[in-house]
């Protein structure tokens, strides 16, 4: 088969190139921004990449093309569409689907290879907990696949299709496992459900839930509905492992549940995990124990900050325990877990006399993530030491500036707080003036990073927080921490 895919370079969409590539299907397809290092993922892989979405593109005539949620049928400001293949599609009848639709139908769910889908759902965390859950399976001999919004260290790449199952699986109806990030964001401009709801998996992780994607959801609400539609495909034998400090998901549970429930949270902040079904923790980030009603029955030790990465590994582990993994085997394998490019990635130090300059990079966006990845660097670094954080509102959500109100309590960990402001419509000066002289704002990366260059000290540690490229900060920070 032969698929053209539109917004290839996006995480998810460049994860399903590799798939299928890997599958052998012949792959080629489009975005506005073919870049590194996705662009390179792709074409060493032999993918055709080509810039811009313009109907020419008609004459690769594959046999079908697949529809990243990037696209739409928005016009641009002379009245011409913004997606001219998009329209040339529709046009000529061609055959088109959703990347996560094709995703189900020739990898998930395909006949002849049945799998064991475990998705990884929740607002904050979906990365590292799919990356943590892939690798205590590989660690357990089960080779799985995986489909990851990231890279995981421990593996190298993005997405992989496991290990196939023999003619003798297919008969004895064994299932590989495919661990998968679910995310809850819209499908296609055709299709506006959320993409989980394609992956029918047979272990479903709730990680946490919050208002999130302000462009696309008007309410908590309406989050929590397609929350509900995912437990929905959960079938009677499979398991949904739910994180029991969040109403919101427990009010996911209330509007019906027809599948084994497993229970986790930190025991200090939640009630009933001593039943049969809880999982919960006790100690430090560093170093804990496993508790399964109550009786450890694991520990793990590594070197992974906050309390939030507990809680994902919580959950890796009750789901892969749904798999026939002891849990103190998934507990021992994640003493080797080295956590996902741009998780608190250190990119780098500056040697200073009294103590080094070290600069992380954090795919950290809403206040709540921004939030915990400082107090996890907190818990690690210790009260003296001083974090500078330096972040940019890009999300979708953020822009809106739905959440600006709670950024003074996401930074309350941090010694100083700077913002970059460009892009946004509303008022960051404003947003962060509870914080007084801690933060500063401006619209410029070199500005915000002269602020950083002038305000550090020896033994800071500087935190930047984006989920895109923030303009390359981390390089020209470490560059000019240097001179």
């Amino acid at each position: 088969m032969h698929i053209h895919i539109l917004g290839i370079c996006g995480t998810f969409m460049g994860g399903l190139a590799a798939l299928a590539r890997e599958a052998g299907h012949k792959v080629t397809g489009c975005d506005a921004g073919v870049y590194p290092p996705m662009s390179d993922q792709l074409r060493s892989l032999g993918i055709e990449l080509i810039e811009g979405f313009d109907a020419d593109q008609m004459r690769l005539n594959p046999d079908v093309y697949v529809i990243g949620n990037v696209v739409s049928r928005a016009r641009l400001a002379d009245g011409s569409p913004k997606f001219p293949l998009m329209e040339a599609i529709l046009e000529s009848g061609a055959t088109y689907t959703s990347g996560p639709q094709w995703l189900a139908e020739h990898v998930l769910h395909h006949p002849s290879q049945p799998r064991h889908v475990l998705a990884v759902a929740g607002t904050h965390g979906k990365t590292t907990t799919t990356s943590m859950l892939a690798w205590i399976l590989q660690a357990a001999g089960l080779e799985p696949g995986f489909l990851v919004g990231g890279v995981p260290m421990n593996f190298g790449v993005s997405a992989r299709l496991g290990r196939l199952s023999s003619p003798a699986d297919v008969a004895a109806h064994k299932r590989t496992p495919f661990v998968i990030e679910a995310d809850e964001y819209d499908t296609a401009f055709f299709d506006k459900r959320s993409k989980f709801v394609h992956y029918h998996p047979r272990t479903a992780i709730l990680n946490n839930l919050e208002f999130d994607h302000a462009d696309i959801f008007d309410n908590l609400a309406a989050i929590e509905r397609q929350f509900h539609h995912l437990v929905r495909t959960v079938p009677s034998s499979g398991r949904v492992v739910v994180n029991a400090d969040e109403d919101s998901l427990q009010r996911v549970l209330d509007q019906g549940c027809w599948s084994g429930v497993a229970k986790f949270g930190v025991r200090a902040n939640t009630t009933g995990l001593s039943g049969p079904d809880g999982w919960s923790v006790q100690g430090e980030p560093d170093n804990f124990a496993v508790l399964h009603q109550d009786n450890e029955v694991g520990r793990v030790q590594w070197d992974i900050t906050g309390v939030h990465n507990q809680l994902n590994a919580l959950a890796a582990i009750a789901a892969a325990e749904h798999l026939g993994v002891s849990p103190a085997q998934a507990a021992a394998s994640l003493t080797e877990f080295q956590n996902v490019r741009r998780r608190m990635e250190v990119r780098g130090t500056v040697a200073r006399a009294g103590g080094n300059i070290t600069v992380y990079d954090d795919f950290a966006h809403h206040p709540t993530a921004i939030r915990t990845t400082v107090d996890g660097l907190r818990r690690k670094v210790g009260p003296n030491a001083r974090i500078l954080a330096v972040f940019e509102p890009r999300s979708n959500t953020m822009k809106l500036g739905t959440m600006k109100s709670q950024l003074p309590w996401s930074l309350e960990d941090a010694d100083l707080a700077f913002c970059h402001s460009g892009g946004l419509d509303w008022n960051a000066v404003e947003a962060l003036s509870p914080m007084g002289a801690r933060a500063s704002v401006t619209g410029s990366v070199d500005e915000v990073i002269a602020q950083v260059v002038g305000a550090a000290q020896a033994g800071d540690h500087v935190l930047c927080m984006s989920n895109g490229g923030f303009g390359g900060i981390h390089a020209k920070l470490l560059a000019a921490l240097a001179k």
